[in-house]
């Protein structure tokens, strides 16, 4: 069961209720990767209580613009950024370098079944909030630790950012035009794509950690690094240089396969993602060159990775011929996977993304109605819940503190007027 004393919002497994619904979350992180896998346990229907500094909040409140506009069109304080990994929280402003602060903090750790934080290592001990002094009061507890670089080795101590992960995690060396070709040289990916796969693996660990504790009775300490995360999610990339290959920037190339990346249209671009011998022949048989399928040089896949350059020239020179939803409606007459290279603003038109409900709309406390992202977890018993739009900063303090503390009026204020909470 756990440790703290929330109203159930439904027994774990109903109909209904969140999966996570008798699960509480002390969030201390912010940016990206904790608040990720914090929104994520909270869409499951988690509890998440989110720590954040008076009067500044998570860094990500001011990463604009562009700003959530309040009712009457004007800026608010918080960016697009902070709402897309915030949801399903309580904000709770409290300075935790006062030793108040520090004491209230504690207390609702033990009060909670997780606790998610990305400081740098060893900066909480400081004030008796690391994972040592919580696990000490709170057994039970699961505590998951995000840092740039993890709890051990010559880096620990340094700051880590996606960019810089991105980087030094080898995923730039292998994104990009090649070399040789215009434009070439190292890129990222669009997104902070190492925060986000570290925010999924550490609810993942999370889960695990939680599962494990309903057997033992005792939580544990999760040590999660960026850099960790990033060379693990090299993949097959990875593993091509591990057993003698050379993994290097190829556009929109794949190394393992050929043909799959885009080609010119008519009138603009589409991808072709052809995965086997199987597909090429399809594809060969309806653009009417079917002999391509039976040349020695393209008949299998090792065949066509060989001989990439001369296949692909063959078929760019083919593509421009005509446009990209003629082409589209045409491979997928005969199961040739292809799409479009889509805007953003492409995306949320598409009519799949419509029909699976990506979009949803939440009521903010200053903005009104507002769009989100949905999360993507589709349950049949347990569905995803969206309880709370991402709240102002120190929305829910006095909520949190006599709910769950059970503090009395009083009390609440004079923490306030020391300037411990907000």
């Amino acid at each position: 069961m756990s440790n703290s004393s929330k109203k159930a919002a439904g027994a774990p497994g109903t109909a209904g209720a969140g999966a996570l619904s008798h699960i509480r979350v002390l969030d201390l992180s912010r940016v990206l990767a904790g608040p990720w896998a914090s929104q994520t346990l909270g869409d499951l229907g988690a509890e998440v209580i989110k720590i954040e500094r008076p009067g500044r909040g998570d860094d990500t409140r001011l990463w604009g613009p562009p700003f959530l506009k309040d009712r009457e069109g004007a800026d608010t304080r918080d960016s697009a950024y902070y709402l897309c990994a915030n949801r399903n929280k309580r904000s709770v402003a409290v300075d935790f370098t006062t030793p108040a602060g520090q004491a209230l903090v504690r207390e609702l750790a033990t009060r909670c079944d997780v606790v998610v934080e990305n400081f740098k290592v060893g900066s909480l001990a400081q004030y008796g909030l690391d994972h040592a002094s919580l696990l000490a009061l709170n057994p039970r507890l699961v505590y998951c630790s995000i840092t740039g670089f993890g709890q051990t080795g010559p880096y620990a101590e340094r700051a880590g950012y996606d960019f810089l992960m991105q980087g030094m995690g080898g995923l730039m060396s292998i994104t990009g035009r090649a070399d040789g070709e215009e434009g070439a040289g190292p890129v990222k990916v669009g997104v902070a794509l190492t925060d986000i796969l570290t925010g999924l693996y550490a609810s993942t660990a999370i889960l695990a950690a939680l599962q494990s504790r309903d057997i033992t009775g005792v939580g544990q300490h999760i040590d999660l690094a960026l850099l960790d995360v990033q060379v693990a999610c090299l993949a097959n990339q990875g593993m091509n240089h591990l057993y003698g290959g050379e993994p290097r920037r190829m556009g929109n190339a794949h190394p393992n396969t050929v043909p799959y990346q885009d080609f010119p249209t008519q009138d603009g671009f589409m991808i072709l993602a052809i995965g086997n011998d199987g597909q090429f022949g399809n594809f060969c048989r309806a653009v009417g060159h079917a002999q391509w399928a039976d040349d020695a040089r393209f008949r299998t896949n090792a065949d066509r990775i060989a001989h990439r350059t001369e296949l692909i020239a063959l078929m760019r020179a083919l593509t421009v011929t005509r446009g990209t939803a003629e082409w589209i409606a045409l491979f997928e007459q005969v199961g040739v996977p292809c799409g479009p290279i889509n805007t953003i603003a492409d995306v949320f038109e598409d009519p799949q993304v419509k029909a699976r409900g990506t979009q949803i709309r939440m009521t903010h406390p200053v903005a009104g109605e507002i769009p989100l992202v949905a999360s993507p977890l589709r349950m049949s018993h347990t569905p995803v819940q969206y309880r709370r739009a991402p709240p102002l900063l120190g929305q829910d303090t006095r909520d949190v503190l006599a709910d769950v503390m059970g503090m009395a009026p009083e009390a609440i204020a004079d923490l306030i007027q020391q300037g411990v909470v907000a």
